[in-house]
């Protein structure tokens, strides 16, 4: 998840979302992909297009939020051949997580804070200060981006992240005013119109960097799909009757 930033009241949460659709644990269906992570009936493969991205997505995703089954982090990561998730709380900084050396001054990190704009007409994608305050030079600063970071989780969550990672501070506070509504719907709970998935703010800051609204089609394909398969029917755990039975045939068949 990732939320946007409010006018007034700090912390939108990193892309807002939740609760609908109750989570399906393991325990009741433990088969899942190992590409996108999903449970098997809600797996979203079949839909992904890899896009060749020239800005770096880094998703620093909560632990917490890894186990929804409504998260989009993992999508990101195989929509967007140039990405990475990292699953924490705290990391040393960017160099450490990329295993290279990286100038903060070239990444942006999505704000969760308040801008402070006076009311005025607000650009699709901006860069602020620490006070909120809209930079001039945003469009330079937007252009010599190498990559964004974008925090994965509930309002809470992302703050917690973001108060953990001091090094975020010396990244470009990068905000976004999409003029679109998230595919979640009613799928889950967000705090305020313009919450967007954390695909969804991915897709869009890549699409507007690299001046490519396909980016945006094609990334939210998969997404599409998952939201169309949790409308539908959920499989029912198998009793464990029908476990034995079914173990006994497969075993019967290989004499």
């Amino acid at each position: 998840m990732c939320s946007l930033p409010r006018r007034s009241n700090p912390y939108s949460r990193t892309i807002p979302f939740k609760e609908c659709v109750p989570p399906m644990h393991s325990a009741s269906i433990p088969d899942s992909c190992p590409k996108c992570l999903k449970p098997n009936h809600l797996c979203i493969c079949e839909a992904v297009q890899p896009i060749d991205n020239g800005v770096f997505l880094l998703i620093l995703q909560h632990p917490q939020e890894k186990r929804e089954n409504l998260g989009t982090a993992q999508i990101a990561h195989l929509q967007f051949t140039n990405s990475m998730v990292k699953v924490g709380l705290s990391w040393p900084g960017l160099k450490r997580i990329l295993g290279r050396e990286v100038d903060p001054r070239r990444w942006g990190v999505l704000y969760l804070g308040p801008v402070k704009d006076g009311g005025a007409p607000r650009p699709e994608v901006a860069v602020v200060d620490k006070n909120g305050q809209p930079l001039r030079d945003s469009a330079g600063i937007l252009g010599d981006l190498e990559g964004i970071v974008i925090l994965d989780g509930t309002w809470s969550q992302a703050k917690t992240l973001w108060w953990r990672n001091a090094w975020l501070l010396k990244c470009h506070r990068i905000v976004l005013n999409p003029q679109f509504r998230s595919l979640y719907g009613q799928a889950r709970k967000e705090p305020r119109r313009d919450s967007v998935s954390t695909l969804e703010a991915g897709a869009f800051v890549l699409s507007r960097l690299e001046g490519d609204q396909s980016i945006m089609d094609t990334a939210l394909k998969p997404f599409s799909l998952l939201l169309k398969k949790l409308r539908g029917p959920r499989p029912r755990p198998a009793r464990p009757a029908d476990e034995a039975a079914r173990a006994e045939g497969e075993a019967g068949g290989e004499e």
